[in-house]
């Protein structure tokens, strides 16, 4: 995309970065690791990443669409609704349908990346939704034709299917998930990019049946409950935190050796 100078990303944890994590502990992810591509091709580049974890699309919609609307960057990324739809009961259509109002706004200000969800059928709880990402993703592929945007498909990358690209939680990329999904953001936009999402992964071994449920077991105790608890009590991991880059502002060409997004 020539001449692009400013980008705000918003969203929920996907564009927050969980669980990429930098050499001090803070997130990555495939927007921090894009940027970083960007600055170093325009040192005057400025990025915004307003997307904060456990949000769900009408707060995105609420709190970070209105900045947006007022910073008027060159380019927004739009990725929101995946929160939704593991909640029991969303309405896909209705959800479509907010999506595709917002989007209408953000395109009067800014071009605009939207993403659809990954296929999750390797995941054991997500997968249970799956049917509902695929009918979302039906609807995202309209909505950004009818309007103009650009569309990143995450669902058409099969290296997402495999569990490597996928953290512990089995929620959130890992940070080699998250460097494909960037470079793939990349060739969506027509940046050059050195490396190709579509690399093969290296052979694995089989994992053994027991050593598998074991793992199952674990990820339940540390992830599952804690999530099926918040549920019940109202609670979001975003609860209380804030956007780790809350202003449009040039972007800091570090390493990540320094805790920092690397180019892709």
């Amino acid at each position: 995309m020539p001449g692009l100078s400013s980008w705000v990303a918003i969203g929920d944890s996907f564009t927050e970065g969980l669980s990429d994590l930098a050499a001090d502990g803070s997130y990555v992810g495939w927007a921090d690791r894009f940027a970083q591509t960007l600055a170093l091709r325009d040192p005057d580049f400025r990025y915004a990443n307003l997307a904060l974890r456990g949000k769900l699309l009408r707060e995105i919609i609420d709190e970070q669409v209105p900045v947006v609307q007022q910073i008027r960057p060159d380019l927004v990324t739009f990725c929101a609704g995946g929160n939704d739809l593991i909640v029991p009961g969303s309405d896909v259509d209705q959800l479509a349908d907010e999506f595709e109002q917002a989007l209408v706004e953000l395109r009067r200000v800014s071009e605009v990346v939207v993403f659809t969800g990954p296929d999750p059928r390797k995941q054991p709880v997500v997968r249970r939704v799956r049917g509902k990402v695929a009918i979302f993703n039906a609807h995202l592929r309209a909505i950004a034709d009818r309007h103009g945007a650009k569309l990143v498909d995450l669902w058409a990358m099969p290296v997402l299917v495999d569990l490597r690209a996928w953290s512990d939680d089995r929620l959130h990329f890992s940070a080699d998930g998250h460097r494909r999904i960037a470079l793939r953001t990349a060739e969506v936009l027509g940046v050059p990019v050195a490396e190709d999402w579509r690399e093969p992964w290296p052979p694995v071994d089989p994992t053994p049946w027991i050593r598998s449920r074991q793992a199952d077991l674990a990820w339940t105790r540390a992830h599952l409950l804690p999530w099926v608890r918040r549920q019940l009590r109202g609670e979001s991991v975003g609860d209380g935190l804030h956007p780790k880059r809350p202003e449009l502002q040039p972007f800091a060409n570090h390493t990540s050796e320094n805790g920092h997004a690397a180019p892709v």
